[in-house]
């Protein structure tokens, strides 16, 4: 048995080393490097161990930094796409070392290649490297409450300011996913955040005022009026007590003597329209209850043909 087990291991042997000199002998020359099906082979099963090992590594650095609570999301962030980088880079220069590569024999592809790649990547490479300064600088982190430029970008505009208003749910390598108020996920370049305006509503903290306009009519108590505006905005549990709501008269309309209430909210991802409906609708109730008129559209129309039809004749 055991000289069995000798002869179909050395038959063995033999036939690896075989097809080994067959796989060398398969191949094409590239200037003065031969790049055979061997080496073909071997650079695939070289880059798919160091991926595994890279993919491998930055997952256990990840478990490690998702322990430590001395570290912030934007931190995390920024440490796990730098060491990404770099252990990617690091990888590649050893599989290259490993197999043997010298880069001077592939100087031939090397203007064409650079040229394609310096075009084809530009906006990449440059999404990335934006990406990591808005990690450094944490003007944006997850979390936080946006509105980039007219709001466009997040498939808003110039809308009251709801449609426009997004959360930003992750930085990625080449853009920020942000995620509106109609639960719509918007994936906007990093670049982008780069090179327009940025409101950040939760920069330094997340209190929000939100303006609503009031009218009340000219033949209601005023004093009254604005404190049953006050008193609905109080009673409504998303509004904050600190800065308290206020009231204001802006000024006197054709109609209405026109008021303006001011109030804070902490939690403007919640969304701002739905606020505002519930105050709107307390207020409604509250000048309803006390007689308090609120002024509707009226237009006056003038018949001056009619008039002068019906006008006596001399």
């Amino acid at each position: 048995m055991g000289a069995v087990a000798s002869a179909a291991g050395s038959s063995l042997l033999e036939g690896i080393a075989q097809a080994t000199e067959i796989s060398r002998a398969i191949g094409i020359d590239i200037g003065a490097y031969r790049l055979s099906l061997y080496g073909f082979l071997s650079a695939i099963l070289v880059g798919l161990l160091l991926w595994f090992t890279v993919r491998l590594t930055l997952r256990t650095i990840k478990w490690l930094l998702r322990r430590n609570d001395q570290i912030d999301e934007t931190q995390r962030l920024l440490i796990e796409k730098l060491t990404g980088i770099i252990l990617f880079g690091v990888a590649t220069l050893a599989g290259i070392d490993l197999l043997g590569i010298d880069l001077t024999a592939l100087a031939v592809f090397s203007g064409a290649l650079g040229l394609a790649v310096g075009f084809g990547l530009q906006k990449t490479v440059g999404n990335l490297i934006a990406g990591i300064i808005l990690l450094m600088d944490r003007s944006i982190k997850p979390g936080d409450v946006i509105v980039v430029g007219d709001g466009s970008a997040i498939g808003g505009g110039n809308n009251g300011g709801f449609a426009n208003v997004g959360r930003v749910a992750k930085i990625g390598v080449r853009a920020v996913s942000v995620i509106t108020r109609d639960g719509k996920k918007h994936l906007i370049p990093n670049e982008l955040l780069m090179t327009q305006p940025v409101e950040n509503w939760s920069y330094s903290n997340p209190d929000v005022r939100v303006r609503m306009k009031v009218p009340v009519g000219y033949d209601s108590d005023l004093r009254l009026a604005q404190s049953l505006i006050i008193a609905a905005a109080k009673g409504n549990a998303r509004v904050l007590a600190e800065p308290e709501p206020m009231v204001w008269v802006t000024g006197f309309g054709e109609r209405a003597v026109d008021h303006e209430l001011r109030l804070w909210i902490a939690d403007p991802e919640s969304g701002l329209g739905n606020v505002q409906g519930e105050v709107f609708m307390a207020i409604w109730d509250a000048f309803r209850a006390h007689g308090i008129t609120l002024p509707y559209p009226r237009i006056d129309v003038e018949l001056r043909g009619a008039a002068q039809d019906a006008a006596p004749q001399a």
